[in-house]
């Protein structure tokens, strides 16, 4: 797992600050969860070109590269 730092307005961070303490749970936890469920809700990249042709953004030979980097099965 890896750290990053958030910073969020006075209201949004005391709101959550109080949603923790009424569930029990630590800020970290209702974070990364809501952070999981915006990420799900949102579509898979799709590649402009796989290797038939060219594109501004990428070229046929960088493709599988791409495809390990951005393309995950849900």
């Amino acid at each position: 797992m890896n750290k990053t730092t958030l910073y969020l307005p006075d209201g949004t961070q005391q709101r959550l600050r109080d949603f923790a303490r009424r569930t029990g749970r630590r800020q970290a936890e209702v974070i990364r969860e809501a952070v999981e469920r915006y990420l799900e809700t949102e579509p898979a990249p799709v590649p402009t070109s796989i290797g038939s042709g060219e594109d501004d953004l990428l070229r046929g030979r960088e493709t599988e590269d791409w495809l390990r980097e951005h393309w995950r099965p849900r």
